[in-house]
């Protein structure tokens, strides 16, 4: 996927992969950007409900992750989770179902938001639990280690989820064990509204890994070739079985913690200093100006994007809520448990 090209001589940075990877990272993020702009004004409308916390500024993190790490390879973050499992490659209809509670989303309208799954894409959540899919994620390493797998567990969470114990126990067992887990922390500078300088005396997270003597970096999560990159180096070392490997992704969300976050903690000249660094619109601009696609190829994506999330809206719409008895499946393995009375 990163088969590296001539670049053509131009004024904006020059382009270091094939037309192939550049168009892949562009219409992945741009499809998490209108799935989660069509969130927010379905919201709006009363047809989606409780809690959705969008991941509009973040898409960078999405695309260039996917492209650096194998299919085989698990999978699992916070709540903050719409675009990592579109990019993961689940289908943009049953996620939009399921944010509307319907029979038809992804986790049969029961998970919402913040609750997305598939076995098939090895794409374990999607957890509202600040910080529970550390160590989650932690274990999935271990039973690949266990396995006798080269899989690696990708696990993610947020700057505030950084503060919690569980982290640090995690980081101790992956290390003294030394687990095939990429750690991941998308820091977006607020938390869910206060800042890191804020609620920590170490404002480098990736500086938190020098304890465990677990390599550490931060990468820039405004630009998808660099996450690529990063991912692709930290990737390789935890497969090599040398144990995992730790990034801060230092990205920016426009919107609020969650659609009720009003976000007044911050400047209007601090959102428009980052949304002057949109990741959609300067891989675009990248793309163009390198001559890497023409105009006429963006116009087709940007069209096929937009009918794609029409359509998941309208299927979403059309769906069923789900029948009553769904409270009493899928809740346990066993089918006699015991103490589930219909």
């Amino acid at each position: 996927m990163a088969n590296k090209t001539a670049s053509k001589k131009s004024t904006a940075k020059k382009t270091a992969y094939d037309k192939k990877t550049y168009l892949l990272w562009y219409e992945n993020m741009l499809r998490i950007r209108r799935f989660e702009e069509r969130a927010l004004m379905m919201y709006g409308q009363q047809k989606i409900r409780g809690f959705c916390h969008v991941y509009i500024g973040q898409e960078a993190i999405a695309g260039g992750m996917m492209t650096a790490i194998r299919p085989e390879d698990a999978v699992i973050t916070g709540y903050r989770q719409h675009g990592i499992a579109i990019a993961r490659g689940m289908d943009t209809h049953a996620c939009m179902a399921e944010l509307f509670g319907k029979i038809d989303g992804c986790n049969k309208g029961k998970g919402g938001s913040m609750h997305f799954f598939s076995k098939k894409h090895r794409y374990f959540g999607g957890n509202g639990i600040v910080g529970a899919q550390i160590p989650i994620g932690t274990g999935i390493g271990l039973a690949e280690q266990y396995k006798g797998t080269d899989n690696i567990s990708v696990t993610m969470f947020g700057d505030g989820a950084a503060r919690q114990g569980s982290l640090f126990e995690s980081f101790n067992m992956a290390m003294t064990w030394k687990l095939p887990v990429l750690y991941i922390c998308e820091n977006n500078h607020y938390a869910m509204g206060t800042s890191v300088k804020r609620t920590s005396n170490v404002t480098d997270i990736y500086k938190i890994g020098s304890a465990f003597d677990m390599p550490s970096e931060p990468v820039d999560g405004m630009d998808p070739e660099k996450v690529h990159e990063a991912l692709e180096k930290a990737a390789k070392h935890v497969r090599s079985g040398k144990g995992p490997y730790f990034l801060e992704i230092k990205t920016y969300r426009y919107k609020g913690h969650s659609v009720s976050d009003p976000a007044n903690y911050r400047s209007k000249d601090e959102l428009k200093e980052y949304q002057d660094k949109d990741p959609v619109k300067v891989l675009e601009s990248r793309i163009l100006d390198n001559k890497v696609a023409s105009e006429e190829e963006i116009s087709k994506i940007k069209k096929a994007i937009k009918e794609e999330i029409n359509e998941a809206v309208k299927f979403a719409e059309e769906s069923e809520y789900p029948p009553a008895e769904e409270l009493y499946t899928d809740n346990y393995l066993q089918e006699d448990y015991p103490f589930i009375n219909f």
